[in-house]
């Protein structure tokens, strides 16, 4: 026997080995893709969405074979019949026959495989496209058109990005084709070049010139459409956004001129394809790249710098009148109500006695810090948390609507520590438990806040309701829940002896909602052990067939996959709705299409203290309207979309694509509308618009005279924009007080001359009702100097009673944290107030509320509480009581507590400690004007001052 026949076997073995390994592979992957597909429809079908996704996959298969069909056929057509007309005797020269001798046992997998592979690539392209289509398919009228060409505005959303898409597409279908058509006849013949002579086929050229007119008239109608894109395009001109007046009389006219070459060009390639002269679509081609240069670009820079520069006041006028139009009803704030408010800087006795009900509701509680407190005073365990940064809201309690800082008590399993294990994080610590909320505008005498619910089983003022949390916004990834009747319940409810229960066992339940797909079956358990790489899924005992698998559980998460066409507010808020825990979401519908609409970042533009701006902005937009609530239950997960504004035509668009996903306005609970309220996101893109476009004058829109900003957080250390507040006022020019969200304006300016003087307060009402959503906007006079953030939280630092007594809270072991500088309209002028928080800085700490600023124009106090410091404001009597106003005064004979805060009152007869303070308040000022003056080594000797002043006066009080 031989050693090739010897050898035989193995080799087949081999091959076979190789051949099984690879189908195996490809059976293994398809299973892990089918597990993915099937894990969605089983999670969607439980949500009740199902329609949701089975409308996305039909139409993106839709899709992909209109674009698998659109790029393979055309380019194999093309392949084919520049092979079948090529020249059987053509001459070659070595190196092409070389060329088809490798190519030719290839030729027909090629002819193949060439356009299968570009069609995959042309499918997946437009399966991403799908959106626009069936939005397209579905479009809904605006019912206003643009002044410049007049058509309605859903031609600008739907129809002209739909055109654009299919000439762009079919333009690369034709070029393919024509490339591919080329390099066929060039290797076959039809096409050949000899130094300067190029000589081609009678059917090549048909076929290279009909594809070439075909796409030159493509690029006839593309350029025509971008006469239309001009409108919510970047402007030559003064606009940022829209057609100006460049645009409409040098730019739209030229593209029309333009278009109409593209278009005798393509006639021109047809004419060659008859007559066989390349001269004349040359010349056209050169034509049409030279005209696109003068036209298109040389034309216009023409217009724009010698006839509209030295007289853009007056050119730009009506365009500039089209931008404001457009850029208000694009962004809501068309109706904003302008009041005049000459507001006082004087405090008087009484002043606000007619602002009682604005006055009791002054939030003196910082969501940002309060978290800290809650955390030490009602998280009770390791395993429990609270968010980073609380949420504001309102509630009736006894019969009076209180402002409320609300959270949720949500599972922290990393608090497990070492008995973190799979079944503990997945069948055992499977929730949260209960609401905490305290009163805004109260505090103990201690300083820490008052609760209106607490505990756990919790206990207050907000009734009965499910206090279990399965999804929220710190939710693990998933948890396996629920058991058969009878069984023992085993998943961890809340520890043993709270709420005063006398026993060792911790309380346990079993989940009984409908909160995710079942895994009744060995199929179901399998999926889901390779979706999350479990395999204790499959193989646990207590993965039963009653069992279900809650995952996707962040509310924001849960909304953005029933409801993909939204953009989600970045500020999801819980409530205590009909008995339940539920979150509320605001839904927007976005587009960035306007015409004359401004173009603006959203991520940029709702970026401040609490919400980090983005490295890359890549949410442009030019239109928003707040078109959904949404609510996910917090026990079972149940998402439900309500139709908030039924009159916007991008969300009448999207209600067509998945029909009966939305749930009309008027089914929302009474309960559930008395705690919707207006999105703080939308509040802040339509402040960021109103800086510029409060001015409705063209001329002065032009010159630029009167544009405002947000002004930074006075407390942050980052230079962030302040963020809005909620807060229940009686907005001036309003005849009760509501729920609202508010805003200051400043003036702009550069770093080196902006001024920190108030010139507009904006205000949006968040009650349902009527006036839901009604903009005010206070316009402070220009001739008074009404302070800002900034310079109210400066006269706050820089007050000698105010220094002393922070430099004197912060001795020892405590630090000082100032809150959220508010801001209200109350006594004819701008009240400002803060919370004073003093902390330790070693062993316990959480903030406790100590004292409280106030200003009213020029005057300053600071008292323990917000009650006592209005009336030393105001002369003695604010007029009105604010919530705090049980709390008593600090007495300073009292006994001092060693470990507690020292709150020093006002200077003594001391003659030590009154020195010291007046040494402190000289290098205080001295150290401001070396600041001023960039006089580093003199601020430096002044802060060694100030150092020195505060140890004498802390010995002066020993």
């Amino acid at each position: 026997m031989s050693s090739q026949t010897q050898s035989a076997p193995p080799s087949k073995t081999r091959t076979a080995l190789t051949i099984t390994a690879i189908i195996l592979a490809v059976i293994v992957a398809a299973f892990f893709l089918f597990s993915n597909l099937y894990a969605d429809v089983l999670w969607f079908d439980q949500a009740g969405y199902l329609g949701v996704l089975t409308t996305q996959w039909i139409a993106n298969a839709v899709m992909f074979l209109i674009g698998f069909v659109a790029m393979a056929v055309p380019v194999g057509i093309s392949l084919l019949i520049a092979f079948r007309a090529r020249p059987i005797y053509a001459k070659l020269n070595a190196q092409l026959e070389g060329y088809q001798q490798v190519v030719e046992p290839l030729r027909k997998f090629a002819m193949v495989g060439i356009p299968v592979l570009l069609g995959i690539f042309g499918g997946v392209s437009a399966a991403g496209s799908w959106p626009v289509a069936l939005q397209w398919l579905n479009r809904s009228s605006f019912g206003e058109v643009d002044p410049q060409f007049g058509f309605d505005i859903g031609f600008y959303f739907y129809e002209l990005p739909m055109y654009h898409g299919i000439v762009g597409f079919a333009s690369a279908v034709l070029l393919v084709s024509f490339v591919g058509a080329l390099a066929t006849s060039y290797l076959y013949g039809a096409l050949s070049v000899h130094g300067r002579e190029v000589r081609i086929s009678r059917s090549a050229r048909i076929q290279l010139a009909i594809t070439a007119g075909l796409f030159f008239a493509l690029q006839a109608v593309s350029i025509w459409l971008d006469q239309y894109t001009t409108l919510y395009s970047a402007s030559q001109g003064f606009l940022q956004t829209g057609a100006s007046y460049t645009e409409a009389n040098a730019t739209i006219p030229g593209r029309a001129i333009l278009a109409g070459i593209a278009a005798i060009v393509a006639i021109l390639f047809i004419v060659t394809a008859i007559i066989g002269r390349w001269r004349l679509p040359m010349i056209g081609t050169a034509l049409l790249l030279i005209s696109g240069l003068v036209v298109g670009n040389l034309y216009p820079w023409v217009v724009q710098r010698f006839q509209v520069e030295p007289n853009a006041r007056v050119y730009e006028a009506e365009y500039i009148d089209r931008s404001i139009e457009a850029t208000r009803d694009a962004y809501g704030v068309s109706d904003v109500q302008e009041i005049p408010y000459s507001a006082k800087t004087d405090a008087e006795a009484g002043a606000l006695r007619e602002d009682a009900a604005t006055t009791a509701n002054i939030r003196i509680l910082d969501p940002a810090i309060a978290p800290q407190a809650f955390a030490q005073l009602q998280q009770f365990r390791q395993y429990y948390q609270f968010d980073s940064h609380l949420d504001v809201d309102r509630y009736e309690i006894d019969g009076q609507i209180q402002d409320t800082v609300i959270a949720v008590r949500e599972l922290n399993q990393s608090g497990l520590g070492e008995s973190q294990s799979w079944y503990n994080n997945t069948v055992v610590y499977t929730h949260g438990y209960g609401v905490v909320a305290a009163f805004g505008n109260q505090r103990s005498v201690d300083g820490e806040p008052v609760f209106l619910q607490s505990g756990i089983p919790g206990t207050g003022e907000l009734g009965e309701f499910e206090p279990r949390i399965y999804f929220g916004e710190k939710s693990s990834e998933y948890s396996i829940v629920g058991g058969s009747e009878g069984a023992k319940d085993i998943e961890f409810d809340y520890p043993s002896g709270a709420g005063g229960e006398e026993t060792e066992q911790n309380a346990t339940t079993t989940f009984s909602g409908d909160g995710g797909p079942l895994l009744d079956n060995i199929f179901k358990k399998l999926v889901y052990a390779i979706k999350f790489q479990a395999e204790q899924i499959f193989l646990s005992s207590e993965v039963t067939s009653e069992s279900q698998i809650l995952y996707d559980r962040e509310p924001l998460d849960r909304v953005k996959k029933v409801a993909p066409y939204l953009t989600l507010d970045s500020d999801v808020y819980p409530a205590i709705v009909d008995g339940r825990t539920v979150w509320i979401v605001d839904g927007y519908t976005t587009g960035a299409n306007y015409p004359y609409s401004q173009v603006e970042q959203l991520s940029s533009a709702i970026a401040d203290t609490y919400t980090p701006a983005p490295q890359f902005a890549l949410d442009d937009i030019n239109y928003i309207r707040n078109s959904v609530k949404a609510t996910v239950d917090a026990y079972d997960g149940s998402v439900k979309l309500y139709a908030w504004d039924d009159k916007d035509p991008v969300l009448e668009t999207w209600n067509k694509i998945f029909p009966n996903t939305l749930l009309p306005q008027d089914e929302m609970s009474v309960e559930l509308l008395d705690h919707v309220r207006y999105p703080a996101d939308l509040f802040k893109m339509q402040r960021q618009i109103l800086g510029s476009y409060h001015v409705t004058d063209a001329n002065s829109f032009y010159s630029s005279d009167d544009q405002w900003v947000s002004p930074e957080d006075p407390v942050s250390t980052t230079g962030s924009t302040q963020p809005p507040y909620y807060l229940t006022m009686q907005v001036p020019g309003t005849e009760d007080p509501a729920f609202t969200l508010y805003s200051g304006f400043i003036p702009q300016g550069t770093d080196d001359s902006s001024r920190s003087v108030l010139t507009g307060y904006l205000t949006a009402n968040s009650d349902y009702g009527p006036d839901y959503g009604k903009l005010t906007l206070l316009n402070l006079p220009t001739g008074e100097t009404v302070p800002g953030p900034g310079q109210v939280q400066n006269s706050f630092n820089t007050d000698t009673n105010v220094a002393n007594q922070l430099a004197l809270l912060q001795r020892g072991d405590t630090e000082v944290k100032l809150g959220n500088l508010l801001t209200l309209p109350v006594g004819g002028g701008l009240l400002y107030v803060q919370p004073v928080y003093v902390q330790s800085t070693s062993g316990t700490q959480y903030p406790l509320l100590r004292k409280v600023l106030v200003a009213f124009g020029e005057d300053i106090a600071f008292e323990d509480t917000l009650n006592g410091a209005l009336d030393v404001l105001f002369e003695g009597d604010s007029g009105a009581e604010a919530g705090d106003g049980d709390v008593p005064e600090t007495d300073p004979e009292a006994p001092v507590d060693p470990e507690a805060a020292v709150d020093p009152g006002t200077p003594s007869d001391n003659a030590a400690l009154n020195s010291a303070l007046a040494d402190y308040k000289t290098a205080l000022a001295d150290r401001q004007a070396a600041y001023v003056a960039d006089d580093l080594v003199a601020a430096a000797e002044a802060d060694e001052r100030m150092v020195a002043a505060i140890l004498r006066a802390i010995a002066a009080t020993e």
